[in-house]
């Protein structure tokens, strides 16, 4: 498998689980998109707002997130995402279906 094909499937990947990070960050205390980003990034997960605010946009019109908005001491207003309840029991589920994955690949690579 060359470098370039296996750099795909690590970015496959980490889309794959953009949503539940995004839901992790966010259970841990609220955070606004630029914050969010170098959190993610912080974790070795590069998104760029391009990818982030789809995703943002759709976990809220699921009812997993909501968000107000806040004054700054440097520039606009920023928009503050906080997790909802339903966002709390799906990322349990989220946590639960990991968690079972990890462990049948565990299973497997043995």
């Amino acid at each position: 498998m060359n470098e370039n094909n296996t750099d795909n499937i690590k970015s496959q990947m980490r889309k794959g689980v953009l949503e539940y990070c995004i839901l992790s960050v966010l259970n841990k205390s609220d955070a606004y998109a630029s914050e969010l980003i170098g959190k993610l990034k912080d974790a070795r997960i590069i998104v760029v707002e391009g990818t982030l605010y789809p995703l943002l946009t759709r976990q809220k019109n699921q009812g997993l997130l909501t968000y107000r908005w806040e004054e700054s001491p440097q520039g606009p207003p920023r928009k503050y995402y906080t997790l909802t309840d339903k966002g709390r029991e799906v990322l349990q589920d989220m946590d639960k279906a990991w968690t079972e994955i990890v462990e049948t690949l565990e299973l497997l690579r043995k």
